[in-house]
Order: structure tokens, then sequence, then C-alpha cells
């Protein structure tokens, strides 16, 4: 894992004194609300709906025990105890008081963390596939290019007031688990034509008011050209993209209005530039990067236990299913520690919870921890032969739920529960979801399925990407959800079609319940996916199920 060197330790620690400095200006009045908050925000400040939220960057989804302890005590000394751990790989305390949040920032300092641009129009957190480091499939580790992104980008002195906020989003699989085509700018690890590994770029990708699938403006990029071109993109965006409604300001809309060819030149023209204005030392740097990352020492073990505790107890071997993924090295495997039990919020962890998951990293994991931007935990690095003593230790807070890619393991954003931009709440929709399936058993028998609910059509559940997306709409102060089906946040990322009418928030489950016991009869065997299914039948027989009277009317 990167560890701070003592310019991040001092740049960090002037930053939250600036900040306490700002804070108590507020609360003496020396600073107004409309003063105080461009300041809050570059400090990952919101005045939600009940009260202040303060969001914590997670860099890339990669946790220390230690960090993930010091999340727990935070939670408990000024918090209610837990967190929420976000479609953006970040952590986000929804009750904290103005007047102790310098103090947690100093808290999170001390672990090496901070809340630093995971606001504004800035260049976000950047994120990463939670299974770098460890993944079968992977090409390379892209977290240490995700960690040159970050310093090259933290408090940049051109891309602090861009049009629009901006992220970044890499993945070192040609499987993307990172969802890249929804970011502002995607990159995929890629080995070219001579073997040598580079980038394929991705641009003006973006989920929201309008969703767009990014597009590739450079197929293979040199690792030596990235923060040039980087550079060379943002500042371009920095100059076309529209200030005048904030609506159209992403740079999806910059490229959609001018063209890829049009950006793609104006992109290539400003790249001469930059391109000589880096000396290499970021290569060096980049070095220096990845030797933090180097891999743990995997041990060699037999994996009896495992395969005897599989063998003999359904619990146990119902959780390897669903819960676990291929590790590289032999013997290993990536453990999804699910968020998600059936009835709870999706993303909160309790500082209990948080506690465990940090004293069976250091006991299992080799002390690391992922976040998922699907609101799960992961233990990237875990012998199989302490699958069984880590499972039985997960029961004990309720971490043991095995449903990773099934039904309740639902992406949700707050909603209207606490966000102020929310127009419908989310929360009651997953976890009435997850509950309902679970309780007439069909859960298992669906088999995997991603349903993405958000509260708002700004899309921070990614309903746009998910089989069955789910948004929440005010209609004359009523709360209506809109279905969209076949949507995929793969390497083969698709928006999903809006089915038609909204359906009330009563509605809701009975209709998700109609649209899967259609797709039940209609698959061709227990194999073909809701995904697949739908691919191949198109959006009609689905529609007819959601909709069963126009349905009626439209047979006779």
């Amino acid at each position: 894992m990167y560890r701070y060197s003592d310019f991040d330790a001092a740049f960090v620690a002037q930053r939250n004194a600036q900040f306490r400095s700002q804070v108590e200006r507020r609360i003496d009045g020396s600073l107004t609300e409309d003063e105080f908050r461009p300041l809050r925000l570059m400090n990952g400040l919101y005045l939600q709906l009940h009260a202040y939220m303060l969001r914590v960057a997670v860099p890339y989804g990669t946790l220390s025990a230690a960090q993930m302890r010091q999340l727990a005590h935070i939670a408990d000394r000024w918090d209610k105890g837990y967190g929420h751990f976000t479609t953006r790989q970040n952590i986000q305390f929804n009750w904290p008081k103005l007047t102790d949040v310098p103090d947690i920032l100093d808290a999170l300092a001390e672990v090496q963390m901070h809340a630093i641009q995971t606001s504004g129009n800035t260049i976000r957190n950047v994120t990463a596939d939670h299974f770098a480091g460890a993944a079968a499939d992977e090409i390379e580790d892209p977290r240490p290019t995700a960690e040159l992104i970050r310093q090259w980008s933290t408090d940049h002195p051109e891309f602090q007031f861009l049009p629009r906020k901006f992220k970044i989003g890499i993945t070192g699989s040609p499987n993307d688990r990172a969802v890249i085509k929804s970011h502002d700018i995607g990159l995929r690890i890629v080995r070219g034509g001579s073997g040598k590994i580079g980038y394929e770029v991705v641009v003006g990708g973006g989920l929201g008011r309008t969703p767009m699938i990014g597009q590739v403006i450079r197929p293979f990029l040199k690792k030596e050209d990235l923060l040039p071109y980087l550079e060379a993109i943002v500042s371009v965006y920095n100059l076309m993209g529209r200030r005048d409604n904030k609506y159209k300001a992403r740079i999806k809309i910059t490229v959609f209005e001018n063209g890829m060819e049009a950006f793609r030149d104006a992109v290539e023209e400003r790249f001469k530039v930059t391109r000589t204005e880096f000396s290499g030392i970021d290569q060096a740097v980049l070095r220096d990067i990845e030797a933090q990352f180097a891999a743990p020492a995997f041990r060699t073990a037999p994996t009896t236990a495992y395969e005897t505790a599989r063998d003999t107890d359904p619990v146990f071997r119902s959780w390897t299913d669903t819960n676990l993924a291929d590790h590289r090295a032999p013997g290993h495997a990536i453990v999804t520690v699910s968020l998600k039990a059936h009835g709870a919020t999706p993303g909160d962890a309790t500082s209990a919870q948080m506690r465990l998951l940090a004293d069976l990293a250091d006991r299992y994991g080799h002390g690391e921890l992922r976040i998922s931007h699907e609101q799960n935990v992961i233990l990237p690095h875990v012998h199989k032969s302490d699958l069984p003593a880590l499972h039985a230790a997960l029961k004990t807070e309720g971490l043991a739920t095995a449903n990773v890619g099934l039904i309740s393991d639902i992406i949700a954003c707050p909603g209207m529960d606490y966000c102020a931009l929310a127009t419908a709440r989310s929360i009651p929709v997953a976890q009435e979801i997850a509950t309902h399936f679970k309780a007439i058993g069909l859960e298992e028998e669906i088999g995997a399925l991603k349903i993405k609910i958000s509260g708002c059509i700004n899309a921070c559940g990614h309903h746009h990407v998910g089989h069955i997306g789910i948004l929440g709409l005010d209609r004359a102060g009523v709360e209506n959800y809109q279905i969209t089906l076949g949507g995929d946040a793969t390497e083969n990322a698709r928006i999903g079609e809006r089915a038609g009418p909204g359906f009330a928030y009563d509605q809701v489950v009975p209709a998700i319940e109609r649209l899967l016991r259609a797709y039940l009869s209609l698959r061709v065997d227990p194999a073909e996916s809701f995904a697949v299914a739908f691919q191949r039948l198109g959006a009609e027989p689905f529609k007819a199920a959601l909709y069963p009277a126009e349905a009626a009317r439209d047979a006779a």
C-alpha cells in the first residue's frame, strides 16, 4: 500500500489547519454560509437533509486494517456508530457536528487519510477495480497508476475550478469491475501488439441526467505518456466545457456537442505541448509507488480444511459459491464481504463490523481491505485453509450473508432518507426487495442479477447500468419509480431502456416480482441469467409482465 511521504503528511496537516480556521470563522459569524460553502466542499463537507455529511476518500478503494479501525473510532466518537460506503469507494459519515469536523480530519490524518477533493468541481477520488492486486485475470495492478493520478490531481492549480466535477476510473483487467465507461475518463490497462503494457483511454462517460457510455479516444497509450495525456484531456475540457448551464457542463456533453473527432483533435494538439512539459520525473515517481505495492508473501499450505468444510457444511458451501472470486496465487481466494444482509441498508457498516473486518484482515488477509463500488468490503488475499474460520467469525457480526451478485446485493444511494437532492427514497425500496425475494424463496433460483436504485436523476445508485434499474422521482409530491431494463456495467457497458410509466412506492416490489417470474418462465435453462435472457428476447416480454393490463388491451 502507498505510505505518505513527509510532503504528503505536511500537505494534509496544513490543509486541516486551514480548514479548522475556516470552521472557527464560520461559527463566530466571520464567514457567511455562502462564503463557507465552497471552502467546506473543497474538504468533503456537505450540508445534507438533516445534518452535515463528511465524505472521506478511500483512494482507489484500498484500506489498511489500521485505517478501518480508525474509521470505526470516528464513527463511535463523532457520529452515530456507523459509516456508509459509497459507489465512489468513499465512506460517508452522516451526522458529524460542524465543531467536530476539524478533529475528525486530524484523526484521519493520523492514519494517512483525508477528505480533500471528495466534492467540488475538481478531479474526485480515483476509483479502481476492487480486486486490484489479487485478481487472476489481471494484466497489472492498477493501483500504482491510480496513486500516480491521485498525486498529480490533488490540488492541481489548473483543475480546481473545472466546469463540473470530474471522475477517473481504472481497471487492470479485461473484465471491467470498475465501470470505467461511466467515468469522465476511463483507463484500462492493456498489452499492445509488442506485448508492452499501456492504457486504453475512454472519455466522455457519465450517468446522471444525460447518461452516456464513454468512447475510446486512444486505443493504446504508452505508460510514460499517461499524465501528459490526462493533462491534455482535462485542459481541453476546462476550456471547451460549458459553464452557462451546470446540467450541460460535464465532459460527456462537451464530447457530444463537439463530436469525438473534433475533441480528439483538440486533445492531440494540446498533448504535443503537455508531452514536452513532463521531464520524466513522473515515471520515477511511478517506480517508487510501484515498489510500495509489492504483493504480500503468499503462503503455500494444504486446502483440505476448506474442501472438507464445503463438503460438510451447506451454509459455508453456499457462501463460498457466491462470495469468493479467483485469486492469482494458488490456494488463495478473494473474499467479498456483503454489506447487504437482508433488510440492511446497502453500504452501511457499524463500528463493530468495521473493527471485526480490520481484525480479520490482520489475521487472515495481510492487513489489506478493499471497498467496492458495489458497496461491499473485500478481503483480497485469504488462504483457502482460513476460510472456514473467517466465515465463522463473520457470522458473529452479521457479515456472512451469501448473496454477492444475487438480487439482494443491491446498489442504492442514500436517497431521501439523507440526501438534500433526492426526490424519493432508495433505502426502503432496496430493503423490501431483498427481504421479499428471500421470503418467497426465489433469490437463489433467480441467480445472477444486478439491481441498482437511485433516489434522483443524479444517478448515484448507477441505475442506468443495472440489469434492472430503479429511479425514484417526485410526481406532484408523490414518489414515483421508473424502471429501466437491460443496462450493463461491465466492459460491454450499456444504458438500460426505460420500460414505461413509473410505479407508486407500494407497487415497486410487486412489479419486480412479475418481471422476474416472467424471466424464470422465459429462460432456456437455469444457467441463462436475466441479462442474457433480456439480450436474447428483447424488452417486449418483460414490459408485458410489468404492465399486464396494457398487454391485455393490446392483445384484445
